[in-house]
């Protein structure tokens, strides 16, 4: 038993307790919030740990199983904390999360009691209430390799290892017109559009700020570069909000070698034989000398 397990009995033994829950947050922009159910702040690991924050826990089960753990926790929506903006951007989806019993007298006294990540959140009313996923979820995600055609990399990632820094394949500029929330015009920088379709767009600057949104479709036109994108941002966009636009990839063979110059890193398998050949049999009027399908 630790030292902090054999203090928190000696309190229980003793029928008063000194201890308290803290909750720290860690989103995936980095930005990391402390909350805990004491009366007053407390701090360690470099996190303070806000008290009145309104954040409660229903009661946790843990399994040994690889179910998800049973639990959920509720807090107050605030603009100094828990904004319900950033709840609409989804800045707190799949946020890492742990839960420590503290001894608030000594916080170098404590217990680590959950560790997981936020799974579903609702909100409205003033208050928020988000799952809790334990670390035994992940083992649930289907993992492995793909044998397909087409490459399973994604673009300028550790597999496929190309330098996006390129002024070819990304570059950043200003919105200048918003036409409706899934369409607006840039500056152009010079990028093909033809490559930009299925590429990405980061928002630098304003509201939605560092929001990412899948493009449909580019076009260049007398006003600029008119963007359409897959899906709206949950926040709206605005005028003089800069971006950064990066290229697309189909994850064909001829595009990695032909646009990229990157084939040696190319994650598919071109020839493989498709459904088609497998199922194809021998006929009267083909040319059966044991020669290449693919001549």
């Amino acid at each position: 038993m630790s030292t902090a397990q054999e203090r928190m009995s000696q309190d229980a033994a003793s029928g008063v307790m000194h201890w308290c829950r803290c909750w720290v947050l860690r989103r995936g922009d980095g930005k990391v919030l402390g909350f805990t159910d004491h009366d007053t702040e407390i701090t360690f690991d470099g996190v303070v740990f806000r008290a009145a924050s309104g954040l409660t826990a229903h009661a946790l089960q843990q399994t040994t199983g690889l179910a998800v753990d049973n639990a959920e926790v509720v807090g107050a929506v605030t603009s100094s904390a828990v904004s319900e903006q950033d709840l609409r951007a989804g800045r707190f989806d799949g946020a890492e999360v742990e839960l420590w019993l503290v001894d608030w007298r000594q916080p170098d006294n404590r217990v680590l009691r959950f560790q997981g990540s936020l799974g579903d959140i609702e909100y409205g009313g003033g208050q928020f209430r988000a799952e809790l996923r334990g670390l035994s979820e992940r083992l649930n995600t289907t993992v492995g390799r793909v044998y397909r055609c087409h490459c399973s990399a994604a673009l300028g990632d550790g597999q496929c290892r190309l330098v996006l820094d390129d002024p070819r394949f990304r570059a950043e500029t200003e919105i200048v017109a918003i036409a409706n929330p899934e369409q607006f015009i840039t500056v152009d920088v010079g990028l093909d559009t033809t490559w930009l379709s299925g590429g990405v767009v980061e928002v630098l600057t304003g509201a939605a700020e560092g929001l990412h949104a899948h493009i449909q479709s580019a076009e260049d036109t007398s006003e600029g570069l008119k963007l359409t994108l897959w899906d709206s941002f949950r926040v709206p966009l605005a005028e003089h909000d800069r971006v950064k636009l990066t290229v697309g990839c189909d994850k064909r063979a001829t595009s990695c070698r032909e646009r990229f110059a990157n084939f040696l890193n190319f994650r598919g398998f071109p020839h493989i034989p498709g459904e088609d050949w497998l199922a194809a049999v021998p006929n009267r009027g083909g040319l059966n000398d044991g020669g290449r399908r693919d001549g």
